[in-house]
């Protein structure tokens, strides 16, 4: 059986691969299974600006409505307002439907638990069961069994900016900021928390139409917040993803500082602070070997974890780690909520810079990012694996490694989605690690294409 939950929830193509009928029946399975343990469960939903939102969750809420669950809905919504929001409202569950940093035409279902953190992979397995089988499961709901819809009071929005303002107490009066909000989840909600701490603060992508999410802004198209800083003469700017759950950072000469650098500069105000548990910071296999030096040079040790920010929260919660993330910019800080909020994530940024006395760009360029190459190497989907064991292609690696003199790496993982192996190397010369990643990709198509 397929798996119908990826790392990050249900997504597709709204109406195509997601649709209406699929979220009916997720509605539906989320709460029955949610409804073992609680009775007649309260579910919280949110959405981003995408024009598929409505749709979904109007059959989304359907199916909850109809297995005998209530449904609280607080609209357009950061997904870690809707992680925070399902504490404060005490329901037993929440969902958001995003497709983060995908463009518009698609969408996605994410539940969380009443704790604000992602269910269970063994309840998602349930979920999945339920709908792949086809069980049906609200045959004798009727009457007053049916589940009610609440719309949230007009302030939920005002409790996240409240929550994110208390987070990381600041006077930023003086201080000139850009905001780029993709037209996303975050475009009514950022502004009004640097507002409230004092800061001057220019905001763009914040005219969402429910077509232009991600389009040319935001997290993955940083390049007119790099322009709109300069022009701007601003301290710095902050990016978000359509989700609100991603920061890419802009220092004050227009250079995108990632979530590698975002991560180092976060710790290292952690370790001074002695919030820093066992001086331990989580990342993922795909965070850059300069991190890891830049880390291991301020006394930090990294725990590496899978590609998803799944995998980062399940290391920290065994290891009591307080930050974890990747370079794409999904940061969690554990002490003070329970998922990635690039929101949260900027304050906290902007608070090191502030706590270091130094400008933004001073602070990123003592992290020396590796150049990196990234090569696919077209094989049978049945083949995806084999290299790993392979003889020749691991000798192959080790006479890369070598090659290298410790002044690099070599990172080969297979595709979840596609028939291809990643070749990834990083190292101090573009040319030879373009070369010798071409190489390995080559000899992986030959032997199991």
């Amino acid at each position: 059986m397929s798996r119908l939950f990826g790392t990050d929830g249900v997504r597709g193509v709204a109406n195509s691969e997601l649709t209406p009928e699929l979220a009916f029946a997720l509605g539906k399975a989320g709460a029955h299974v949610l409804s073992k343990s609680k009775g007649r469960p309260t579910i919280l939903i949110g959405t981003d600006t995408r024009i598929s939102a409505d749709m979904l969750e109007s059959a989304l809420a359907a199916g909850i409505l109809a297995v005998g669950a209530d449904v609280i809905t607080v609209g357009v919504m950061p997904t870690p307002a809707v992680a925070y929001l399902v504490r404060h409202y005490k329901a037993d569950a929440g969902v958001v439907i995003s497709a983060s940093h995908n463009p518009f035409e698609y969408n996605g279902i994410k539940f969380f638990n009443g704790e604000g953190f992602k269910l269970d992979d063994a309840v998602e397995d349930e979920i999945e069961d339920i709908i792949i089988r086809n069980i049906e499961v609200n045959k004798y709901i009727t009457g007053d069994q049916l589940g009610r819809h609440v719309i949230a009071d007009e302030d939920a929005a005002q409790k996240y900016i409240d929550f994110l303002v208390a987070s990381t107490p600041m006077d930023l009066h003086g201080i000139k900021l850009v905001l780029d909000c993709a037209n996303g989840a975050s475009y009514a909600i950022a502004g009004k928390v640097y507002e409230a701490l004092g800061a001057d603060v220019v905001v763009i992508g914040d005219n969402p139409n429910g077509l232009n999410i991600n389009d040319g802004c935001g997290s993955t198209h940083p390049e007119r917040l790099c322009e709109m800083v300069v022009q701007e003469g601003a301290f710095m700017g902050m990016a978000y993803d359509g989700d609100a759950d991603r920061l890419i950072a802009v220092d004050e000469k227009g250079r995108i500082i990632d979530g590698d650098k975002v991560i180092c500069i976060c710790a290292a105000m952690l370790k001074k602070e002695g919030r820093l548990k066992d001086d331990l910071v989580t990342a993922t296999v795909m965070s850059n070997i300069g991190f890891h030096k830049h880390l291991e040079s301020i006394g930090c040790k990294v725990e590496v974890t899978g590609v998803g920010d799944r995998y980062v929260l399940e290391s920290m919660l065994k290891t009591g780690g307080v930050i974890g993330g990747e370079q794409s910019g999904h940061i969690i800080f554990l002490d003070k909520t329970t998922t990635g909020d690039g929101i949260l994530s900027s304050l906290q940024l902007l608070n090191a810079v502030l706590q270091s006395g130094k400008p933004a760009s001073a602070l990123s360029d003592e992290i020396t990012i590796y150049p990196q190459v990234l090569k696919n190497a077209k094989v049978k989907n049945e083949n995806k694996n084999k290299y790993q064991t392979d003889q020749e292609v691991q000798e192959a690696i080790r006479g890369v490694e070598a090659q290298m003199e410790g002044s690099g790496r070599v990172l080969i993982r297979p595709s979840g989605t596609e028939p291809l192996v990643r070749v990834m190397l990083e190292g101090e010369d573009m040319e030879q690690i373009t070369d010798l990643a071409e190489d390995l990709a080559k000899m992986l198509t030959k032997k199991f294409g």
